[in-house]
């Protein structure tokens, strides 16, 4: 029986990012997303549902995000769903996150004045630079 693990999510940073180093050298950040839909009731009204996503990113992938984006930035990140379980305090705990293999910024960089989008073919990319940019 096959699986298939895979996320895309377009969505805004919502806080900005810091950039730290584990004990293997690797680079790692944690950057938080927020992720709309638009629904409309029963009464007819539309309303905005906002879902907060907890993402991880590795090495050159984490180092361009952490150069590139901050709070607000509009971003475009694929990866996979991991389940994380912990205890604290005597409680278990769990939280489902994203590992994301792929992003693509689709906003402004961090404290530019400029209002450009940083244009990058494919996007960035932990994985191999055989694969095929969509």
């Amino acid at each position: 029986m096959a699986s298939f693990n895979k996320v895309i999510l377009v969505g805004n940073v919502t806080r900005d990012i810091e950039l730290r180093s584990i004990n293997s050298g690797s680079s790692v950040c944690d950057l938080g997303m927020a992720v709309n839909d638009r629904k409309k009731t029963a009464s007819g009204e539309w309303v905005e549902e906002v879902t907060f996503v907890d993402v991880t990113l590795w090495n050159r992938l984490a180092e361009i995000a952490a150069e590139y984006l901050g709070k607000g930035s509009l971003v475009l990140v694929e990866g996979r769903l991991k389940f994380e379980q912990w205890e604290s305090d005597g409680q278990k705990r769990s939280k489902l996150k994203v590992v994301g293999d792929r992003m693509q910024i689709l906003g402004n960089k961090k404290d530019s004045a400029v209002q450009q989008t940083p244009r990058v073919s494919g996007g960035f990319s932990q994985g191999s630079h055989d694969e095929i940019p969509f």
